[in-house]
């Protein structure tokens, strides 16, 4: 067993064979060129900046690299344990193995597995690309007994918010680093690493000792040496100690949080918020987009959504310290929420909010502004009615679908021509239109909008597509 380990500090061989007398080159794979001349995998990853059909965003990818057995698998266990109401997918380097030959399988311990050219990368870039555009795709099953692809089995990934693409060597070739939106390398004692390695591959893979440390001697190291570890540097976090380091794991996943709640135009106008996704929410958002739902159950999840639009917009307002005692005589030192307040609701649509308004603010007033619509021009202000001192509150304005921004801005000019400063101005709404957001925030940069998803954009009819239709006939059943 010396002998074996001895042979990792002496003369090693870091490529993929390492006897080309004894295994045919014809039969290897070709290397894979950094730059990826092949019209498939071009093709796909030529799409990756192509927006969805949808409007929907690109998942965000992660990728985690990391020496053999350093714990990578249990650090995106713990990261996908705590994304847990996220729709996350693992995909592992390990499954685009190239399947071995028979020649090569006579000779497998001349075969270097930890080298970049054992892996088919042309593929890994091709079944990222289609998860990237919101595709389902059939992940290859690697057999490590065999060293064989299960030719008639395959792990089928479906579209999600997050995809972790984890290996040994996922940030050696620059065409898969330009996938991920954020790279980890998971960095852990090397001898620590061997023992894990020791165990996994005699208890999972059928091996025995002495060949597993020959292996990691001949080519496990050296190939750490020469190309896990360089690559190390194209990291933006390395996580010592791997799974047990639970802080690093804890400030990836509020990272990873905070990206996924923020759309594209929340980083252009820092006064544009979404509202937490969950399952719930989404779940909420897909029963009252879908055309079939009944008008009751529309008013009954609208009525849930738009609750939680309220109180997330509600939680933007100013605040003030209070201390009160609790009836265990204990004093607790707490917040009084903000007094001066009124909601104003764009006529027909935005009546549709103010019962939850009322729900959240006991008697709350709530003024009225009716503007006509036609089309994306010629917008006219015909009816308000507000509070008198709406000038000494901040306004809640409410309208579920903010489309052109066009009628939003009338009722803003028309609160400011009232004496409402602008950054006292929070417009509620469920859904949003890029071309509003930009429409509403350019002309007014210190007002806020909180929303609970914004959509791909507008129609040639102005409509906000995939969209809610027409919102106030369906929650009010005159459609």
């Amino acid at each position: 067993m010396e002998d074996v380990m001895d042979s990792a500090v002496g003369p090693h061989f870091s490529g993929l064979r390492l006897d080309s007398r004894r295994l045919s080159s014809s039969s290897l794979p070709s290397p894979t060129s950094a730059n990826g001349n092949g019209n498939g995998t071009a093709d796909a990853v030529k799409g990756l900046a192509s927006p969805r059909a949808d409007g929907t965003k690109q998942p965000f990818v992660i990728g985690v690299s990391g020496g053999t057995a350093s714990g990578k698998t249990t650090v995106c266990d713990m990261i996908i344990q705590q994304l847990h109401d996220h729709r996350v997918v693992l995909v592992n380097q390990d499954s685009f193995y190239h399947g071995l030959t028979e020649e090569q399988s006579e000779h497998v311990q001349d075969y270097n597995f930890d080298h970049p050219d054992a892996f088919d990368t042309d593929q890994l870039l091709e079944c990222m690309g289609k998860l990237k555009s919101g595709q389902s795709v059939n992940i290859p099953i690697y057999d490590f007994k065999n060293h064989r692809r299960c030719s008639e089995s395959f792990r089928k990934v479906n579209a999600s918010d997050v995809i972790i693409l984890e290996g040994i060597l996922v940030f050696h070739d620059q065409r898969v680093r330009d996938l991920m939106d954020m790279k980890i390398f998971v960095d852990t004692d090397a001898d620590i690493r061997l023992a894990r390695r020791i165990r996994r591959d005699t208890d999972e893979r059928g091996r025995d000792v002495i060949s597993v440390l020959e292996q990691y001697g001949r080519f496990v190291k050296p190939a750490f040496d020469d190309f896990v570890l360089p690559s190390k540097k194209y990291a933006d976090v390395i996580i010592p100690k791997g799974g047990d380091n639970h802080v690093a794991i804890d400030l990836i996943v509020q990272h990873i949080r905070t990206k996924l709640g923020q759309h594209d135009l929340c980083k252009i106008y820092p006064n544009v918020f979404v509202v937490h996704t969950t399952f719930q929410i989404r779940g909420m958002c897909t029963l009252i987009r879908d055309r079939n739902i009944t008008t009751p159950d529309f008013v009954f999840y609208s009525d849930r959504l738009i609750r939680l639009v309220v109180e997330h917009g509600l939680g933007h307002l100013p605040f003030t310290e209070k201390q009160i005692v609790t009836p265990t005589g204990s004093v607790y030192m707490g917040v009084d929420f903000c007094k001066k307040l009124c909601g104003v609701s764009i006529v027909r649509s935005g009546e549709s909010m103010e019962n939850a308004l009322r729900a959240c603010c006991k008697g709350i007033k709530i003024g009225k502004i009716l503007i006509h619509r036609v089309g994306d021009n010629g917008q006219q202000l015909i009816y308000h009615k507000l509070p008198m001192d709406i000038a000494e509150r901040h306004v809640l304005l409410l309208d579920p679908v903010l489309g052109t921004g066009n009628s939003a801005n009338q009722a803003i000019e028309l609160l400011i021509r009232k004496g409402v400063p602008e950054d006292r101005i929070i417009f509620l709404n469920l859904i949003s239109a890029p071309e509003g957001v930009n429409c509403v925030c350019k002309r007014f940069p210190r007002l806020k909008i909180v929303t609970s998803e914004i959509d791909g954009g507008l129609n040639d009819e102005y409509r906000v597509i995939p969209g809610l239709g027409e919102y106030g006939d369906r929650y009010f059943g005159t459609d």
